[in-house]
């Protein structure tokens, strides 16, 4: 009895661990068992391989057949085993030479007709191939349609596929499969939208650009047609371009999740914005198997939450803890998958149900009982992680066209990128991450800073994570201008940005 054994990759959120596909023929009665935790989709694999296999002029088995997909414990999903299973069971029958395909990692889909359909999750599969099953020896087969993906990995001995004829001759020898290419992958083109679009809202786009300089969370409020919407949609053209692990990371969560990978987002920051009706699973993740949700998504980007007090309270509600965390634990009976979350929200809202609570321009019809229930749809531990809270007021029409245009974008990038750049050089990491001891040490204050803002802590009532999130902006508001420590200047202006804290009968 000849046992075969070729390995593929499971999906496990952004993982990819092996998996050792074994095949044995026995005697008994034709059968084909797929043992392992497999899911349906694997379950229905034999007829998809059986088909596959009749379609190269290879009588199917007629025996019991037995595929163990290792480790067992390890949940198997989607159709990304077949081509594995299909040349184990090949290599059972010295259909092809058993000892070759034990040097290979096989992902693909078949068709009835022996063709390599795509799968899903082919960029973390073969940057884990990269990582580990390169250094074991071993070569990679993807689907033809999925190469460029693969490529992306910039790891060698990656071949491509377009049917099963093609993958056994390769395993016999008769020809030469194709490395995996690159597509074109342009760079990612000049933003259509620009701040500068922007007319008018001076301290909003100020905010903005602490917000990008130092990944601050924000939020801002005001009446309809203030520009609240617009200034969030130009956040991303202020901020630095990805680095190539971080779009790495990026389109690896794309290619595990419903929407898969693009190329035409290589390289771009992500830009979410789900509608107020989004569920809780929709916006961090879940499904059986677990995809990334709305903020997994938007990792190393900004997640844009519009009518922020419409969003169910349950769903805010589950963005608290990885905005401290910056990742999230999907928890299912057999396992828990992980997605990296660490995205900057940008949150905006009007001042009451009706929009126009204390503008001068319009009169509310909202009784104050409304407008403290709207208000409170938003809980104060949520808008404690909010680092910046800003008023955007209505500008009067006939001011508009008399507004000169502010500093252009690349100017404010530009300040965006060195402020970030002394960050990164201080302390390794963006400002909105600090915590703890480096925290204490980059955001020192002088005895008279330190005694009026813990004044003004106690006299607001601002809460422990609010003080230090205060200190956090004052360090960015430093960088901005490019001085080494924290004045008193940076801390009456990091303040003002916590208006919410400041007097919530006005906001």
């Amino acid at each position: 009895m000849t046992v075969a054994t070729t390995y593929s990759s499971a999906a496990i959120g952004v993982d990819a661990p092996l998996v050792s596909v074994e095949a044995t023929i026995a005697s008994g009665l034709p059968k084909v068992l797929i043992v392992g935790m497999p899911a349906m989709a694997v379950k229905e694999s034999k007829d998809r391989v059986e088909s596959a296999i009749r379609s190269l002029g290879v009588e199917f088995p007629r025996a019991r057949v037995t595929v163990n997909l290792a480790p067992a414990d390890l949940p198997k999903t989607s159709g990304r085993y077949d081509l594995a299973i299909a040349i184990a069971i090949l290599a059972a029958r010295e259909q092809v030479p058993p000892e070759s395909v034990s040097k290979f990692v096989m992902l693909g889909e078949l068709a009835l007709t022996g063709e390599l359909r795509s799968v899903e999750g082919v960029l973390p599969a073969a940057l884990n191939y990269r990582q580990g099953s390169k250094q074991a020896g071993l070569k990679m087969i993807v689907p033809a349609v999925n190469g460029a993906e693969a490529a992306l990995s910039q790891s060698a001995d990656i071949m491509v596929a377009s049917n099963l004829a093609d993958v056994v001759a390769h395993l016999k020898g008769d020809m030469q499969l194709p490395a995996a290419q690159a597509g074109v992958v342009e760079m990612p083109a000049a933003h259509s939208k620009r701040l500068s679009d922007v007319r008018g809202q001076a301290y909003a786009k100020h905010a903005l650009s602490i917000a990008a300089a130092g990944g601050h969370n924000l939020l801002m409020i005001g009446p309809p047609g203030t520009g609240k919407t617009m200034l969030a949609s130009r956040l991303p053209c202020i901020l630095p371009d990805l680095t190539l692990a971080e779009s790495l990371e990026v389109a690896s969560l794309a290619s595990v999740s419903s929407q898969k990978f693009n190329h035409a987002n290589w390289g771009q920051r992500p830009f979410r914005s789900p509608h107020h009706s989004a569920s809780a699973v929709a916006m961090v993740g879940g499904s059986t198997p677990p995809k990334p949700g709305e903020i997994s998504l938007a990792h190393h980007g900004v997640l844009f939450l519009d009518e922020l007090p419409e969003f169910s309270r349950h769903v805010l509600e589950v963005l608290r803890e990885p905005l401290e965390s910056g990742e999230i634990w999907i928890s299912r009976a057999s396992h828990q998958v992980r997605f990296p979350a660490r995205f900057q929200l940008v949150a905006a809202m009007n001042p009451c149900p009706c929009g126009y609570f204390n503008d001068p321009a319009h009169d509310c019809d909202c009784s104050l009982t409304q407008v403290q229930r709207y208000r409170n749809k938003i809980s104060g531990p949520l808008l404690d992680r909010i680092d910046l809270h800003v008023e955007v007021p209505a500008l009067k029409p006939g001011a508009l066209a008399q507004i000169p245009i502010d500093e252009s974008d690349n100017d404010i990038a530009l300040k965006v990128e060195a402020a970030r750049a002394r960050m990164l050089a201080r302390q390794g990491c963006l400002n909105v991450t600090l915590e703890g001891d480096s925290l204490h040490q980059h955001c020192k204050l002088n005895e008279q800073d330190q005694a009026f803002l813990e004044s003004a802590v106690h006299q607001l009532g601002i809460s422990a994570r609010g003080y230090f999130k205060i200190l956090k902006v004052a360090r960015t508001l430093a960088d901005l201008k490019g001085e080494v420590d924290i004045t008193t200047r940076e801390v009456t202006e990091a303040l003002t940005f916590r208006r919410l804290d400041r007097n919530k009968s006005s906001w």
